[in-house]
């Protein structure tokens, strides 16, 4: 079926004044009306560079209105937001830039100087400021493609630590399916305000609320980076409701004197994604009386995918929940057989808020789906009750002497130590156990030993589950959007042996 996709203007028409988006820095705001306003002008001056339905529009810039401003220009004329991110190195976003081969790319000034070394030909707009789009003509009306839900609407790169990156495809049906599943399963209404600090080049800065809220006809506050303690401020300020950060942001949050003493009068839930969070997060926040809960998703999958009740998440710690409304789940096992409650397995997921392949990957795009069903390459369990839990990643899970490990387990325990930061478990291989469990620690007080670590892992976990060696450094590598880069610590340990 072909028909015009465009919900930016149809909640332009009803309700034109609503605020849309508020830039925290400078204190701008657009109305519902004016957001539609600047994609369709944006839209105009593609079509005038000649932009085709299909053709890539990049955007090279931290989080910021024109985010919006491309995305919703790309979703009115069918071609296909790429969303760059600015933290890989120059080789790295050379073979992104390569690959998706953009006609237009957007560039923050800042980025300017970088941009201008990739070797590609493309037609550069500058996002000098927030109001770069007023050297552009306004435009009445725009030459519309009919689309179908299938068309693409935006390509974001998987953030692996080994290999180069993918491009995830993602339909109008993807994002559309992923906003209504979010909406009606979390109870989003046009009464949220949300901030968002991930960055918007990861699905989870521009798929996980900022889309679906303002679908809901809510309000999103941009923040162009992540500082704790202004991050506090932010969210009393702007009176937000619901809020995404990942467990390094909120690691950071939760030990500043600003989160201590604040209140969130306003705020109905806390929501930490993008990497399974350590316990001691879920006390901190119980202990202040404000709700806490974990999601699950990845690039290729909404990125949302279950839901909890806060007061659920407190007597279930560490669960995600159960799937939302319109998406389905299953856990498999080696076998191919669906698993049983306690058991586990990998994660399948299936749904109309899946990606639709990755950009000239036809042989990995078949490598991961099965009669219909995502395989997403982490392990989960159910419990008897119907609640998920996200066991770690397939490719993580360590068999050390014939029996399986799983990193989470033993990860969420050693950070319920006291002296303990932050910890990362990994497998390296062994002549003896085939691979052997090692941790590496960052410590919050002097005097942390080995001795100690391993007695107090006696307390709680099996023998073969412990640590052979414990190794205590400064600070454990992140990827670009924040997750322990636990392939930097293999190269680390690859390095002295």
């Amino acid at each position: 079926m072909s028909y015009e996709i465009d919900w930016v203007k149809s909640r332009s028409d009803l309700f034109p004044e609503k605020c849309a988006v508020i830039d925290s820095v400078t204190q701008d705001s657009w109305t519902y009306k004016e957001l539609n306003e600047r994609a369709s002008r944006l839209a105009g001056l593609f079509l005038a560079q000649g932009v085709e339905k299909g053709d890539r529009i990049a955007l090279f810039s931290e989080n910021h209105i024109s985010y919006f401003d491309f995305l919703f220009a790309c979703l009115k004329i069918g071609a296909v937001f790429v969303p760059l991110n600015w933290r890989l190195s120059t080789d790295e976003l050379q073979f992104v830039v390569s690959d998706a081969a953009p006609v237009i790319m957007g560039v923050q000034s800042c980025f300017i100087k970088q941009a201008s070394g990739l070797q590609e030909d493309f037609y550069l707009i500058e996002v000098d400021s927030n109001t770069y789009l007023d050297q552009f003509p306004a435009v009445d009306r725009l030459r519309r493609p009919l689309l179908q839900e299938s068309d693409p609407l935006a390509m974001i790169y998987t953030g692996g630590t080994t290999g180069h990156p993918k491009g995830a495809v993602l339909s109008h049906r993807s994002i559309m399916w992923n906003a209504i599943n979010t909406i009606v399963s979390w109870n989003l209404t046009d009464s949220d305000t949300t901030m968002t600090c991930i960055p918007m080049f990861h699905t989870g800065g521009l798929n996980a609320l900022s889309v679906p809220v303002l679908i809901a006809g809510g309000t999103v506050v941009l923040s162009p980076g992540f500082e704790p303690e202004q991050a506090v401020k932010d969210l009393i300020k702007y009176k937000c409701s619901i809020v995404l950060f990942v467990p390094t942001m909120y690691h950071m949050l939760t030990r500043t004197k600003e989160f201590k003493s604040a209140k969130f009068p306003d705020m109905k839930v806390f929501l930490s994604g993008g990497a399974p969070c350590p316990m001691g997060i879920y006390d901190v926040f119980s202990s202040k009386g404000l709700a806490f809960k974990e999601g699950y998703g990845l690039t290729e999958a909404g990125p949302n995918n279950f839901y909890i009740d806060p007061r659920e998440a407190l007597q279930r710690r560490g669960s995600v929940g159960k799937p939302m409304l319109f998406n389905a789940v299953k856990v498999v096992k080696k076998t191919g057989d669906e698993a049983d409650p306690g058991e586990v397995g990998e994660l399948y997921l299936r749904g109309s808020h899946l990606f639709e392949y990755y950009w000239n990957k036809e042989e990995e795009t078949k490598e991961v789906w099965r009669d219909g069903w995502f395989q997403t390459g982490d392990l989960a369990m159910m419990d008897e009750a119907g609640y998920y839990y996200i066991v770690g990643r397939k490719k993580d899970m360590i068999i050390t002497g014939g029996e399986n490990v799983y990193p989470l387990e033993i990860e969420n325990w050693l950070e319920c130590h006291d002296a303990v930061e932050e910890v990362a478990v990994i497998g390296i291989p062994d002549d003896k156990w085939g691979e052997k469990v090692v941790a590496f620690i960052t410590a919050g007080s002097p005097g942390l030993t080995e001795e100690v670590l391993v007695n107090y892992c006696k307390k709680k976990l099996a023998k073969y589950k412990i640590p052979k060696n414990f190794y205590f450094i400064d600070e454990l590598p992140k990827t670009h959007v924040g997750k322990i880069n636990k392939n930097e610590l293999r190269k680390s340990l690859d390095k002295v042996t």
